[in-house]
């Protein structure tokens, strides 16, 4: 079983797959700063600085139970839905912008080289040339 997993491990699309997760999680790091640290502050002066997190429609409020245990109140908290999907958008939006970039930068792929006639296509050329003369 330990020669199974010991192969299993060391093919190369198991190599692979955990590169492109490292890498996905470093790149997830590097998006996610950008769009806390830059792109939000952005989005919160053109809305005026609005902060939806606080937004919620209250089903039960907050109460002290008799025995004296705080009952939390139970809401449906849409703002920090909100806050979620517009996150998502400008996460969305900057991978959109970062792959752009990189496609632009990528050397495009080589075209292929024009094909020649076949061998087919040779022997009828010279055949006909032969019944030609």
């Amino acid at each position: 079983m330990f020669k199974e997993f010991k192969e299993f491990i060391m093919t190369g699309n198991v190599i692979d797959l955990a590169v492109a997760v490292i890498l996905g999680a470093a790149t997830g790091g590097v998006v996610n700063g950008f769009v806390e640290d830059i792109a939000m502050p952005v989005v919160g002066f053109f809305t005026g600085g609005a902060d939806f997190s606080n937004l919620k429609y209250v089903l039960t409020p907050a109460a002290m139970g008799a025995d004296g245990v705080a009952i939390p109140e139970n809401a449906i908290r849409y703002g920090a839905w909100i806050n979620t999907i517009i996150n998502l958008v400008t996460v969305g939006f900057v991978l959109f912008l970062i792959v752009r970039a990189y496609n632009k930068v990528r050397k495009p792929a080589a075209p292929e080289a024009p094909a020649g006639p076949t061998e087919v296509e040779l022997l009828t050329e010279i055949r006909d040339a032969l019944n030609r003369s």
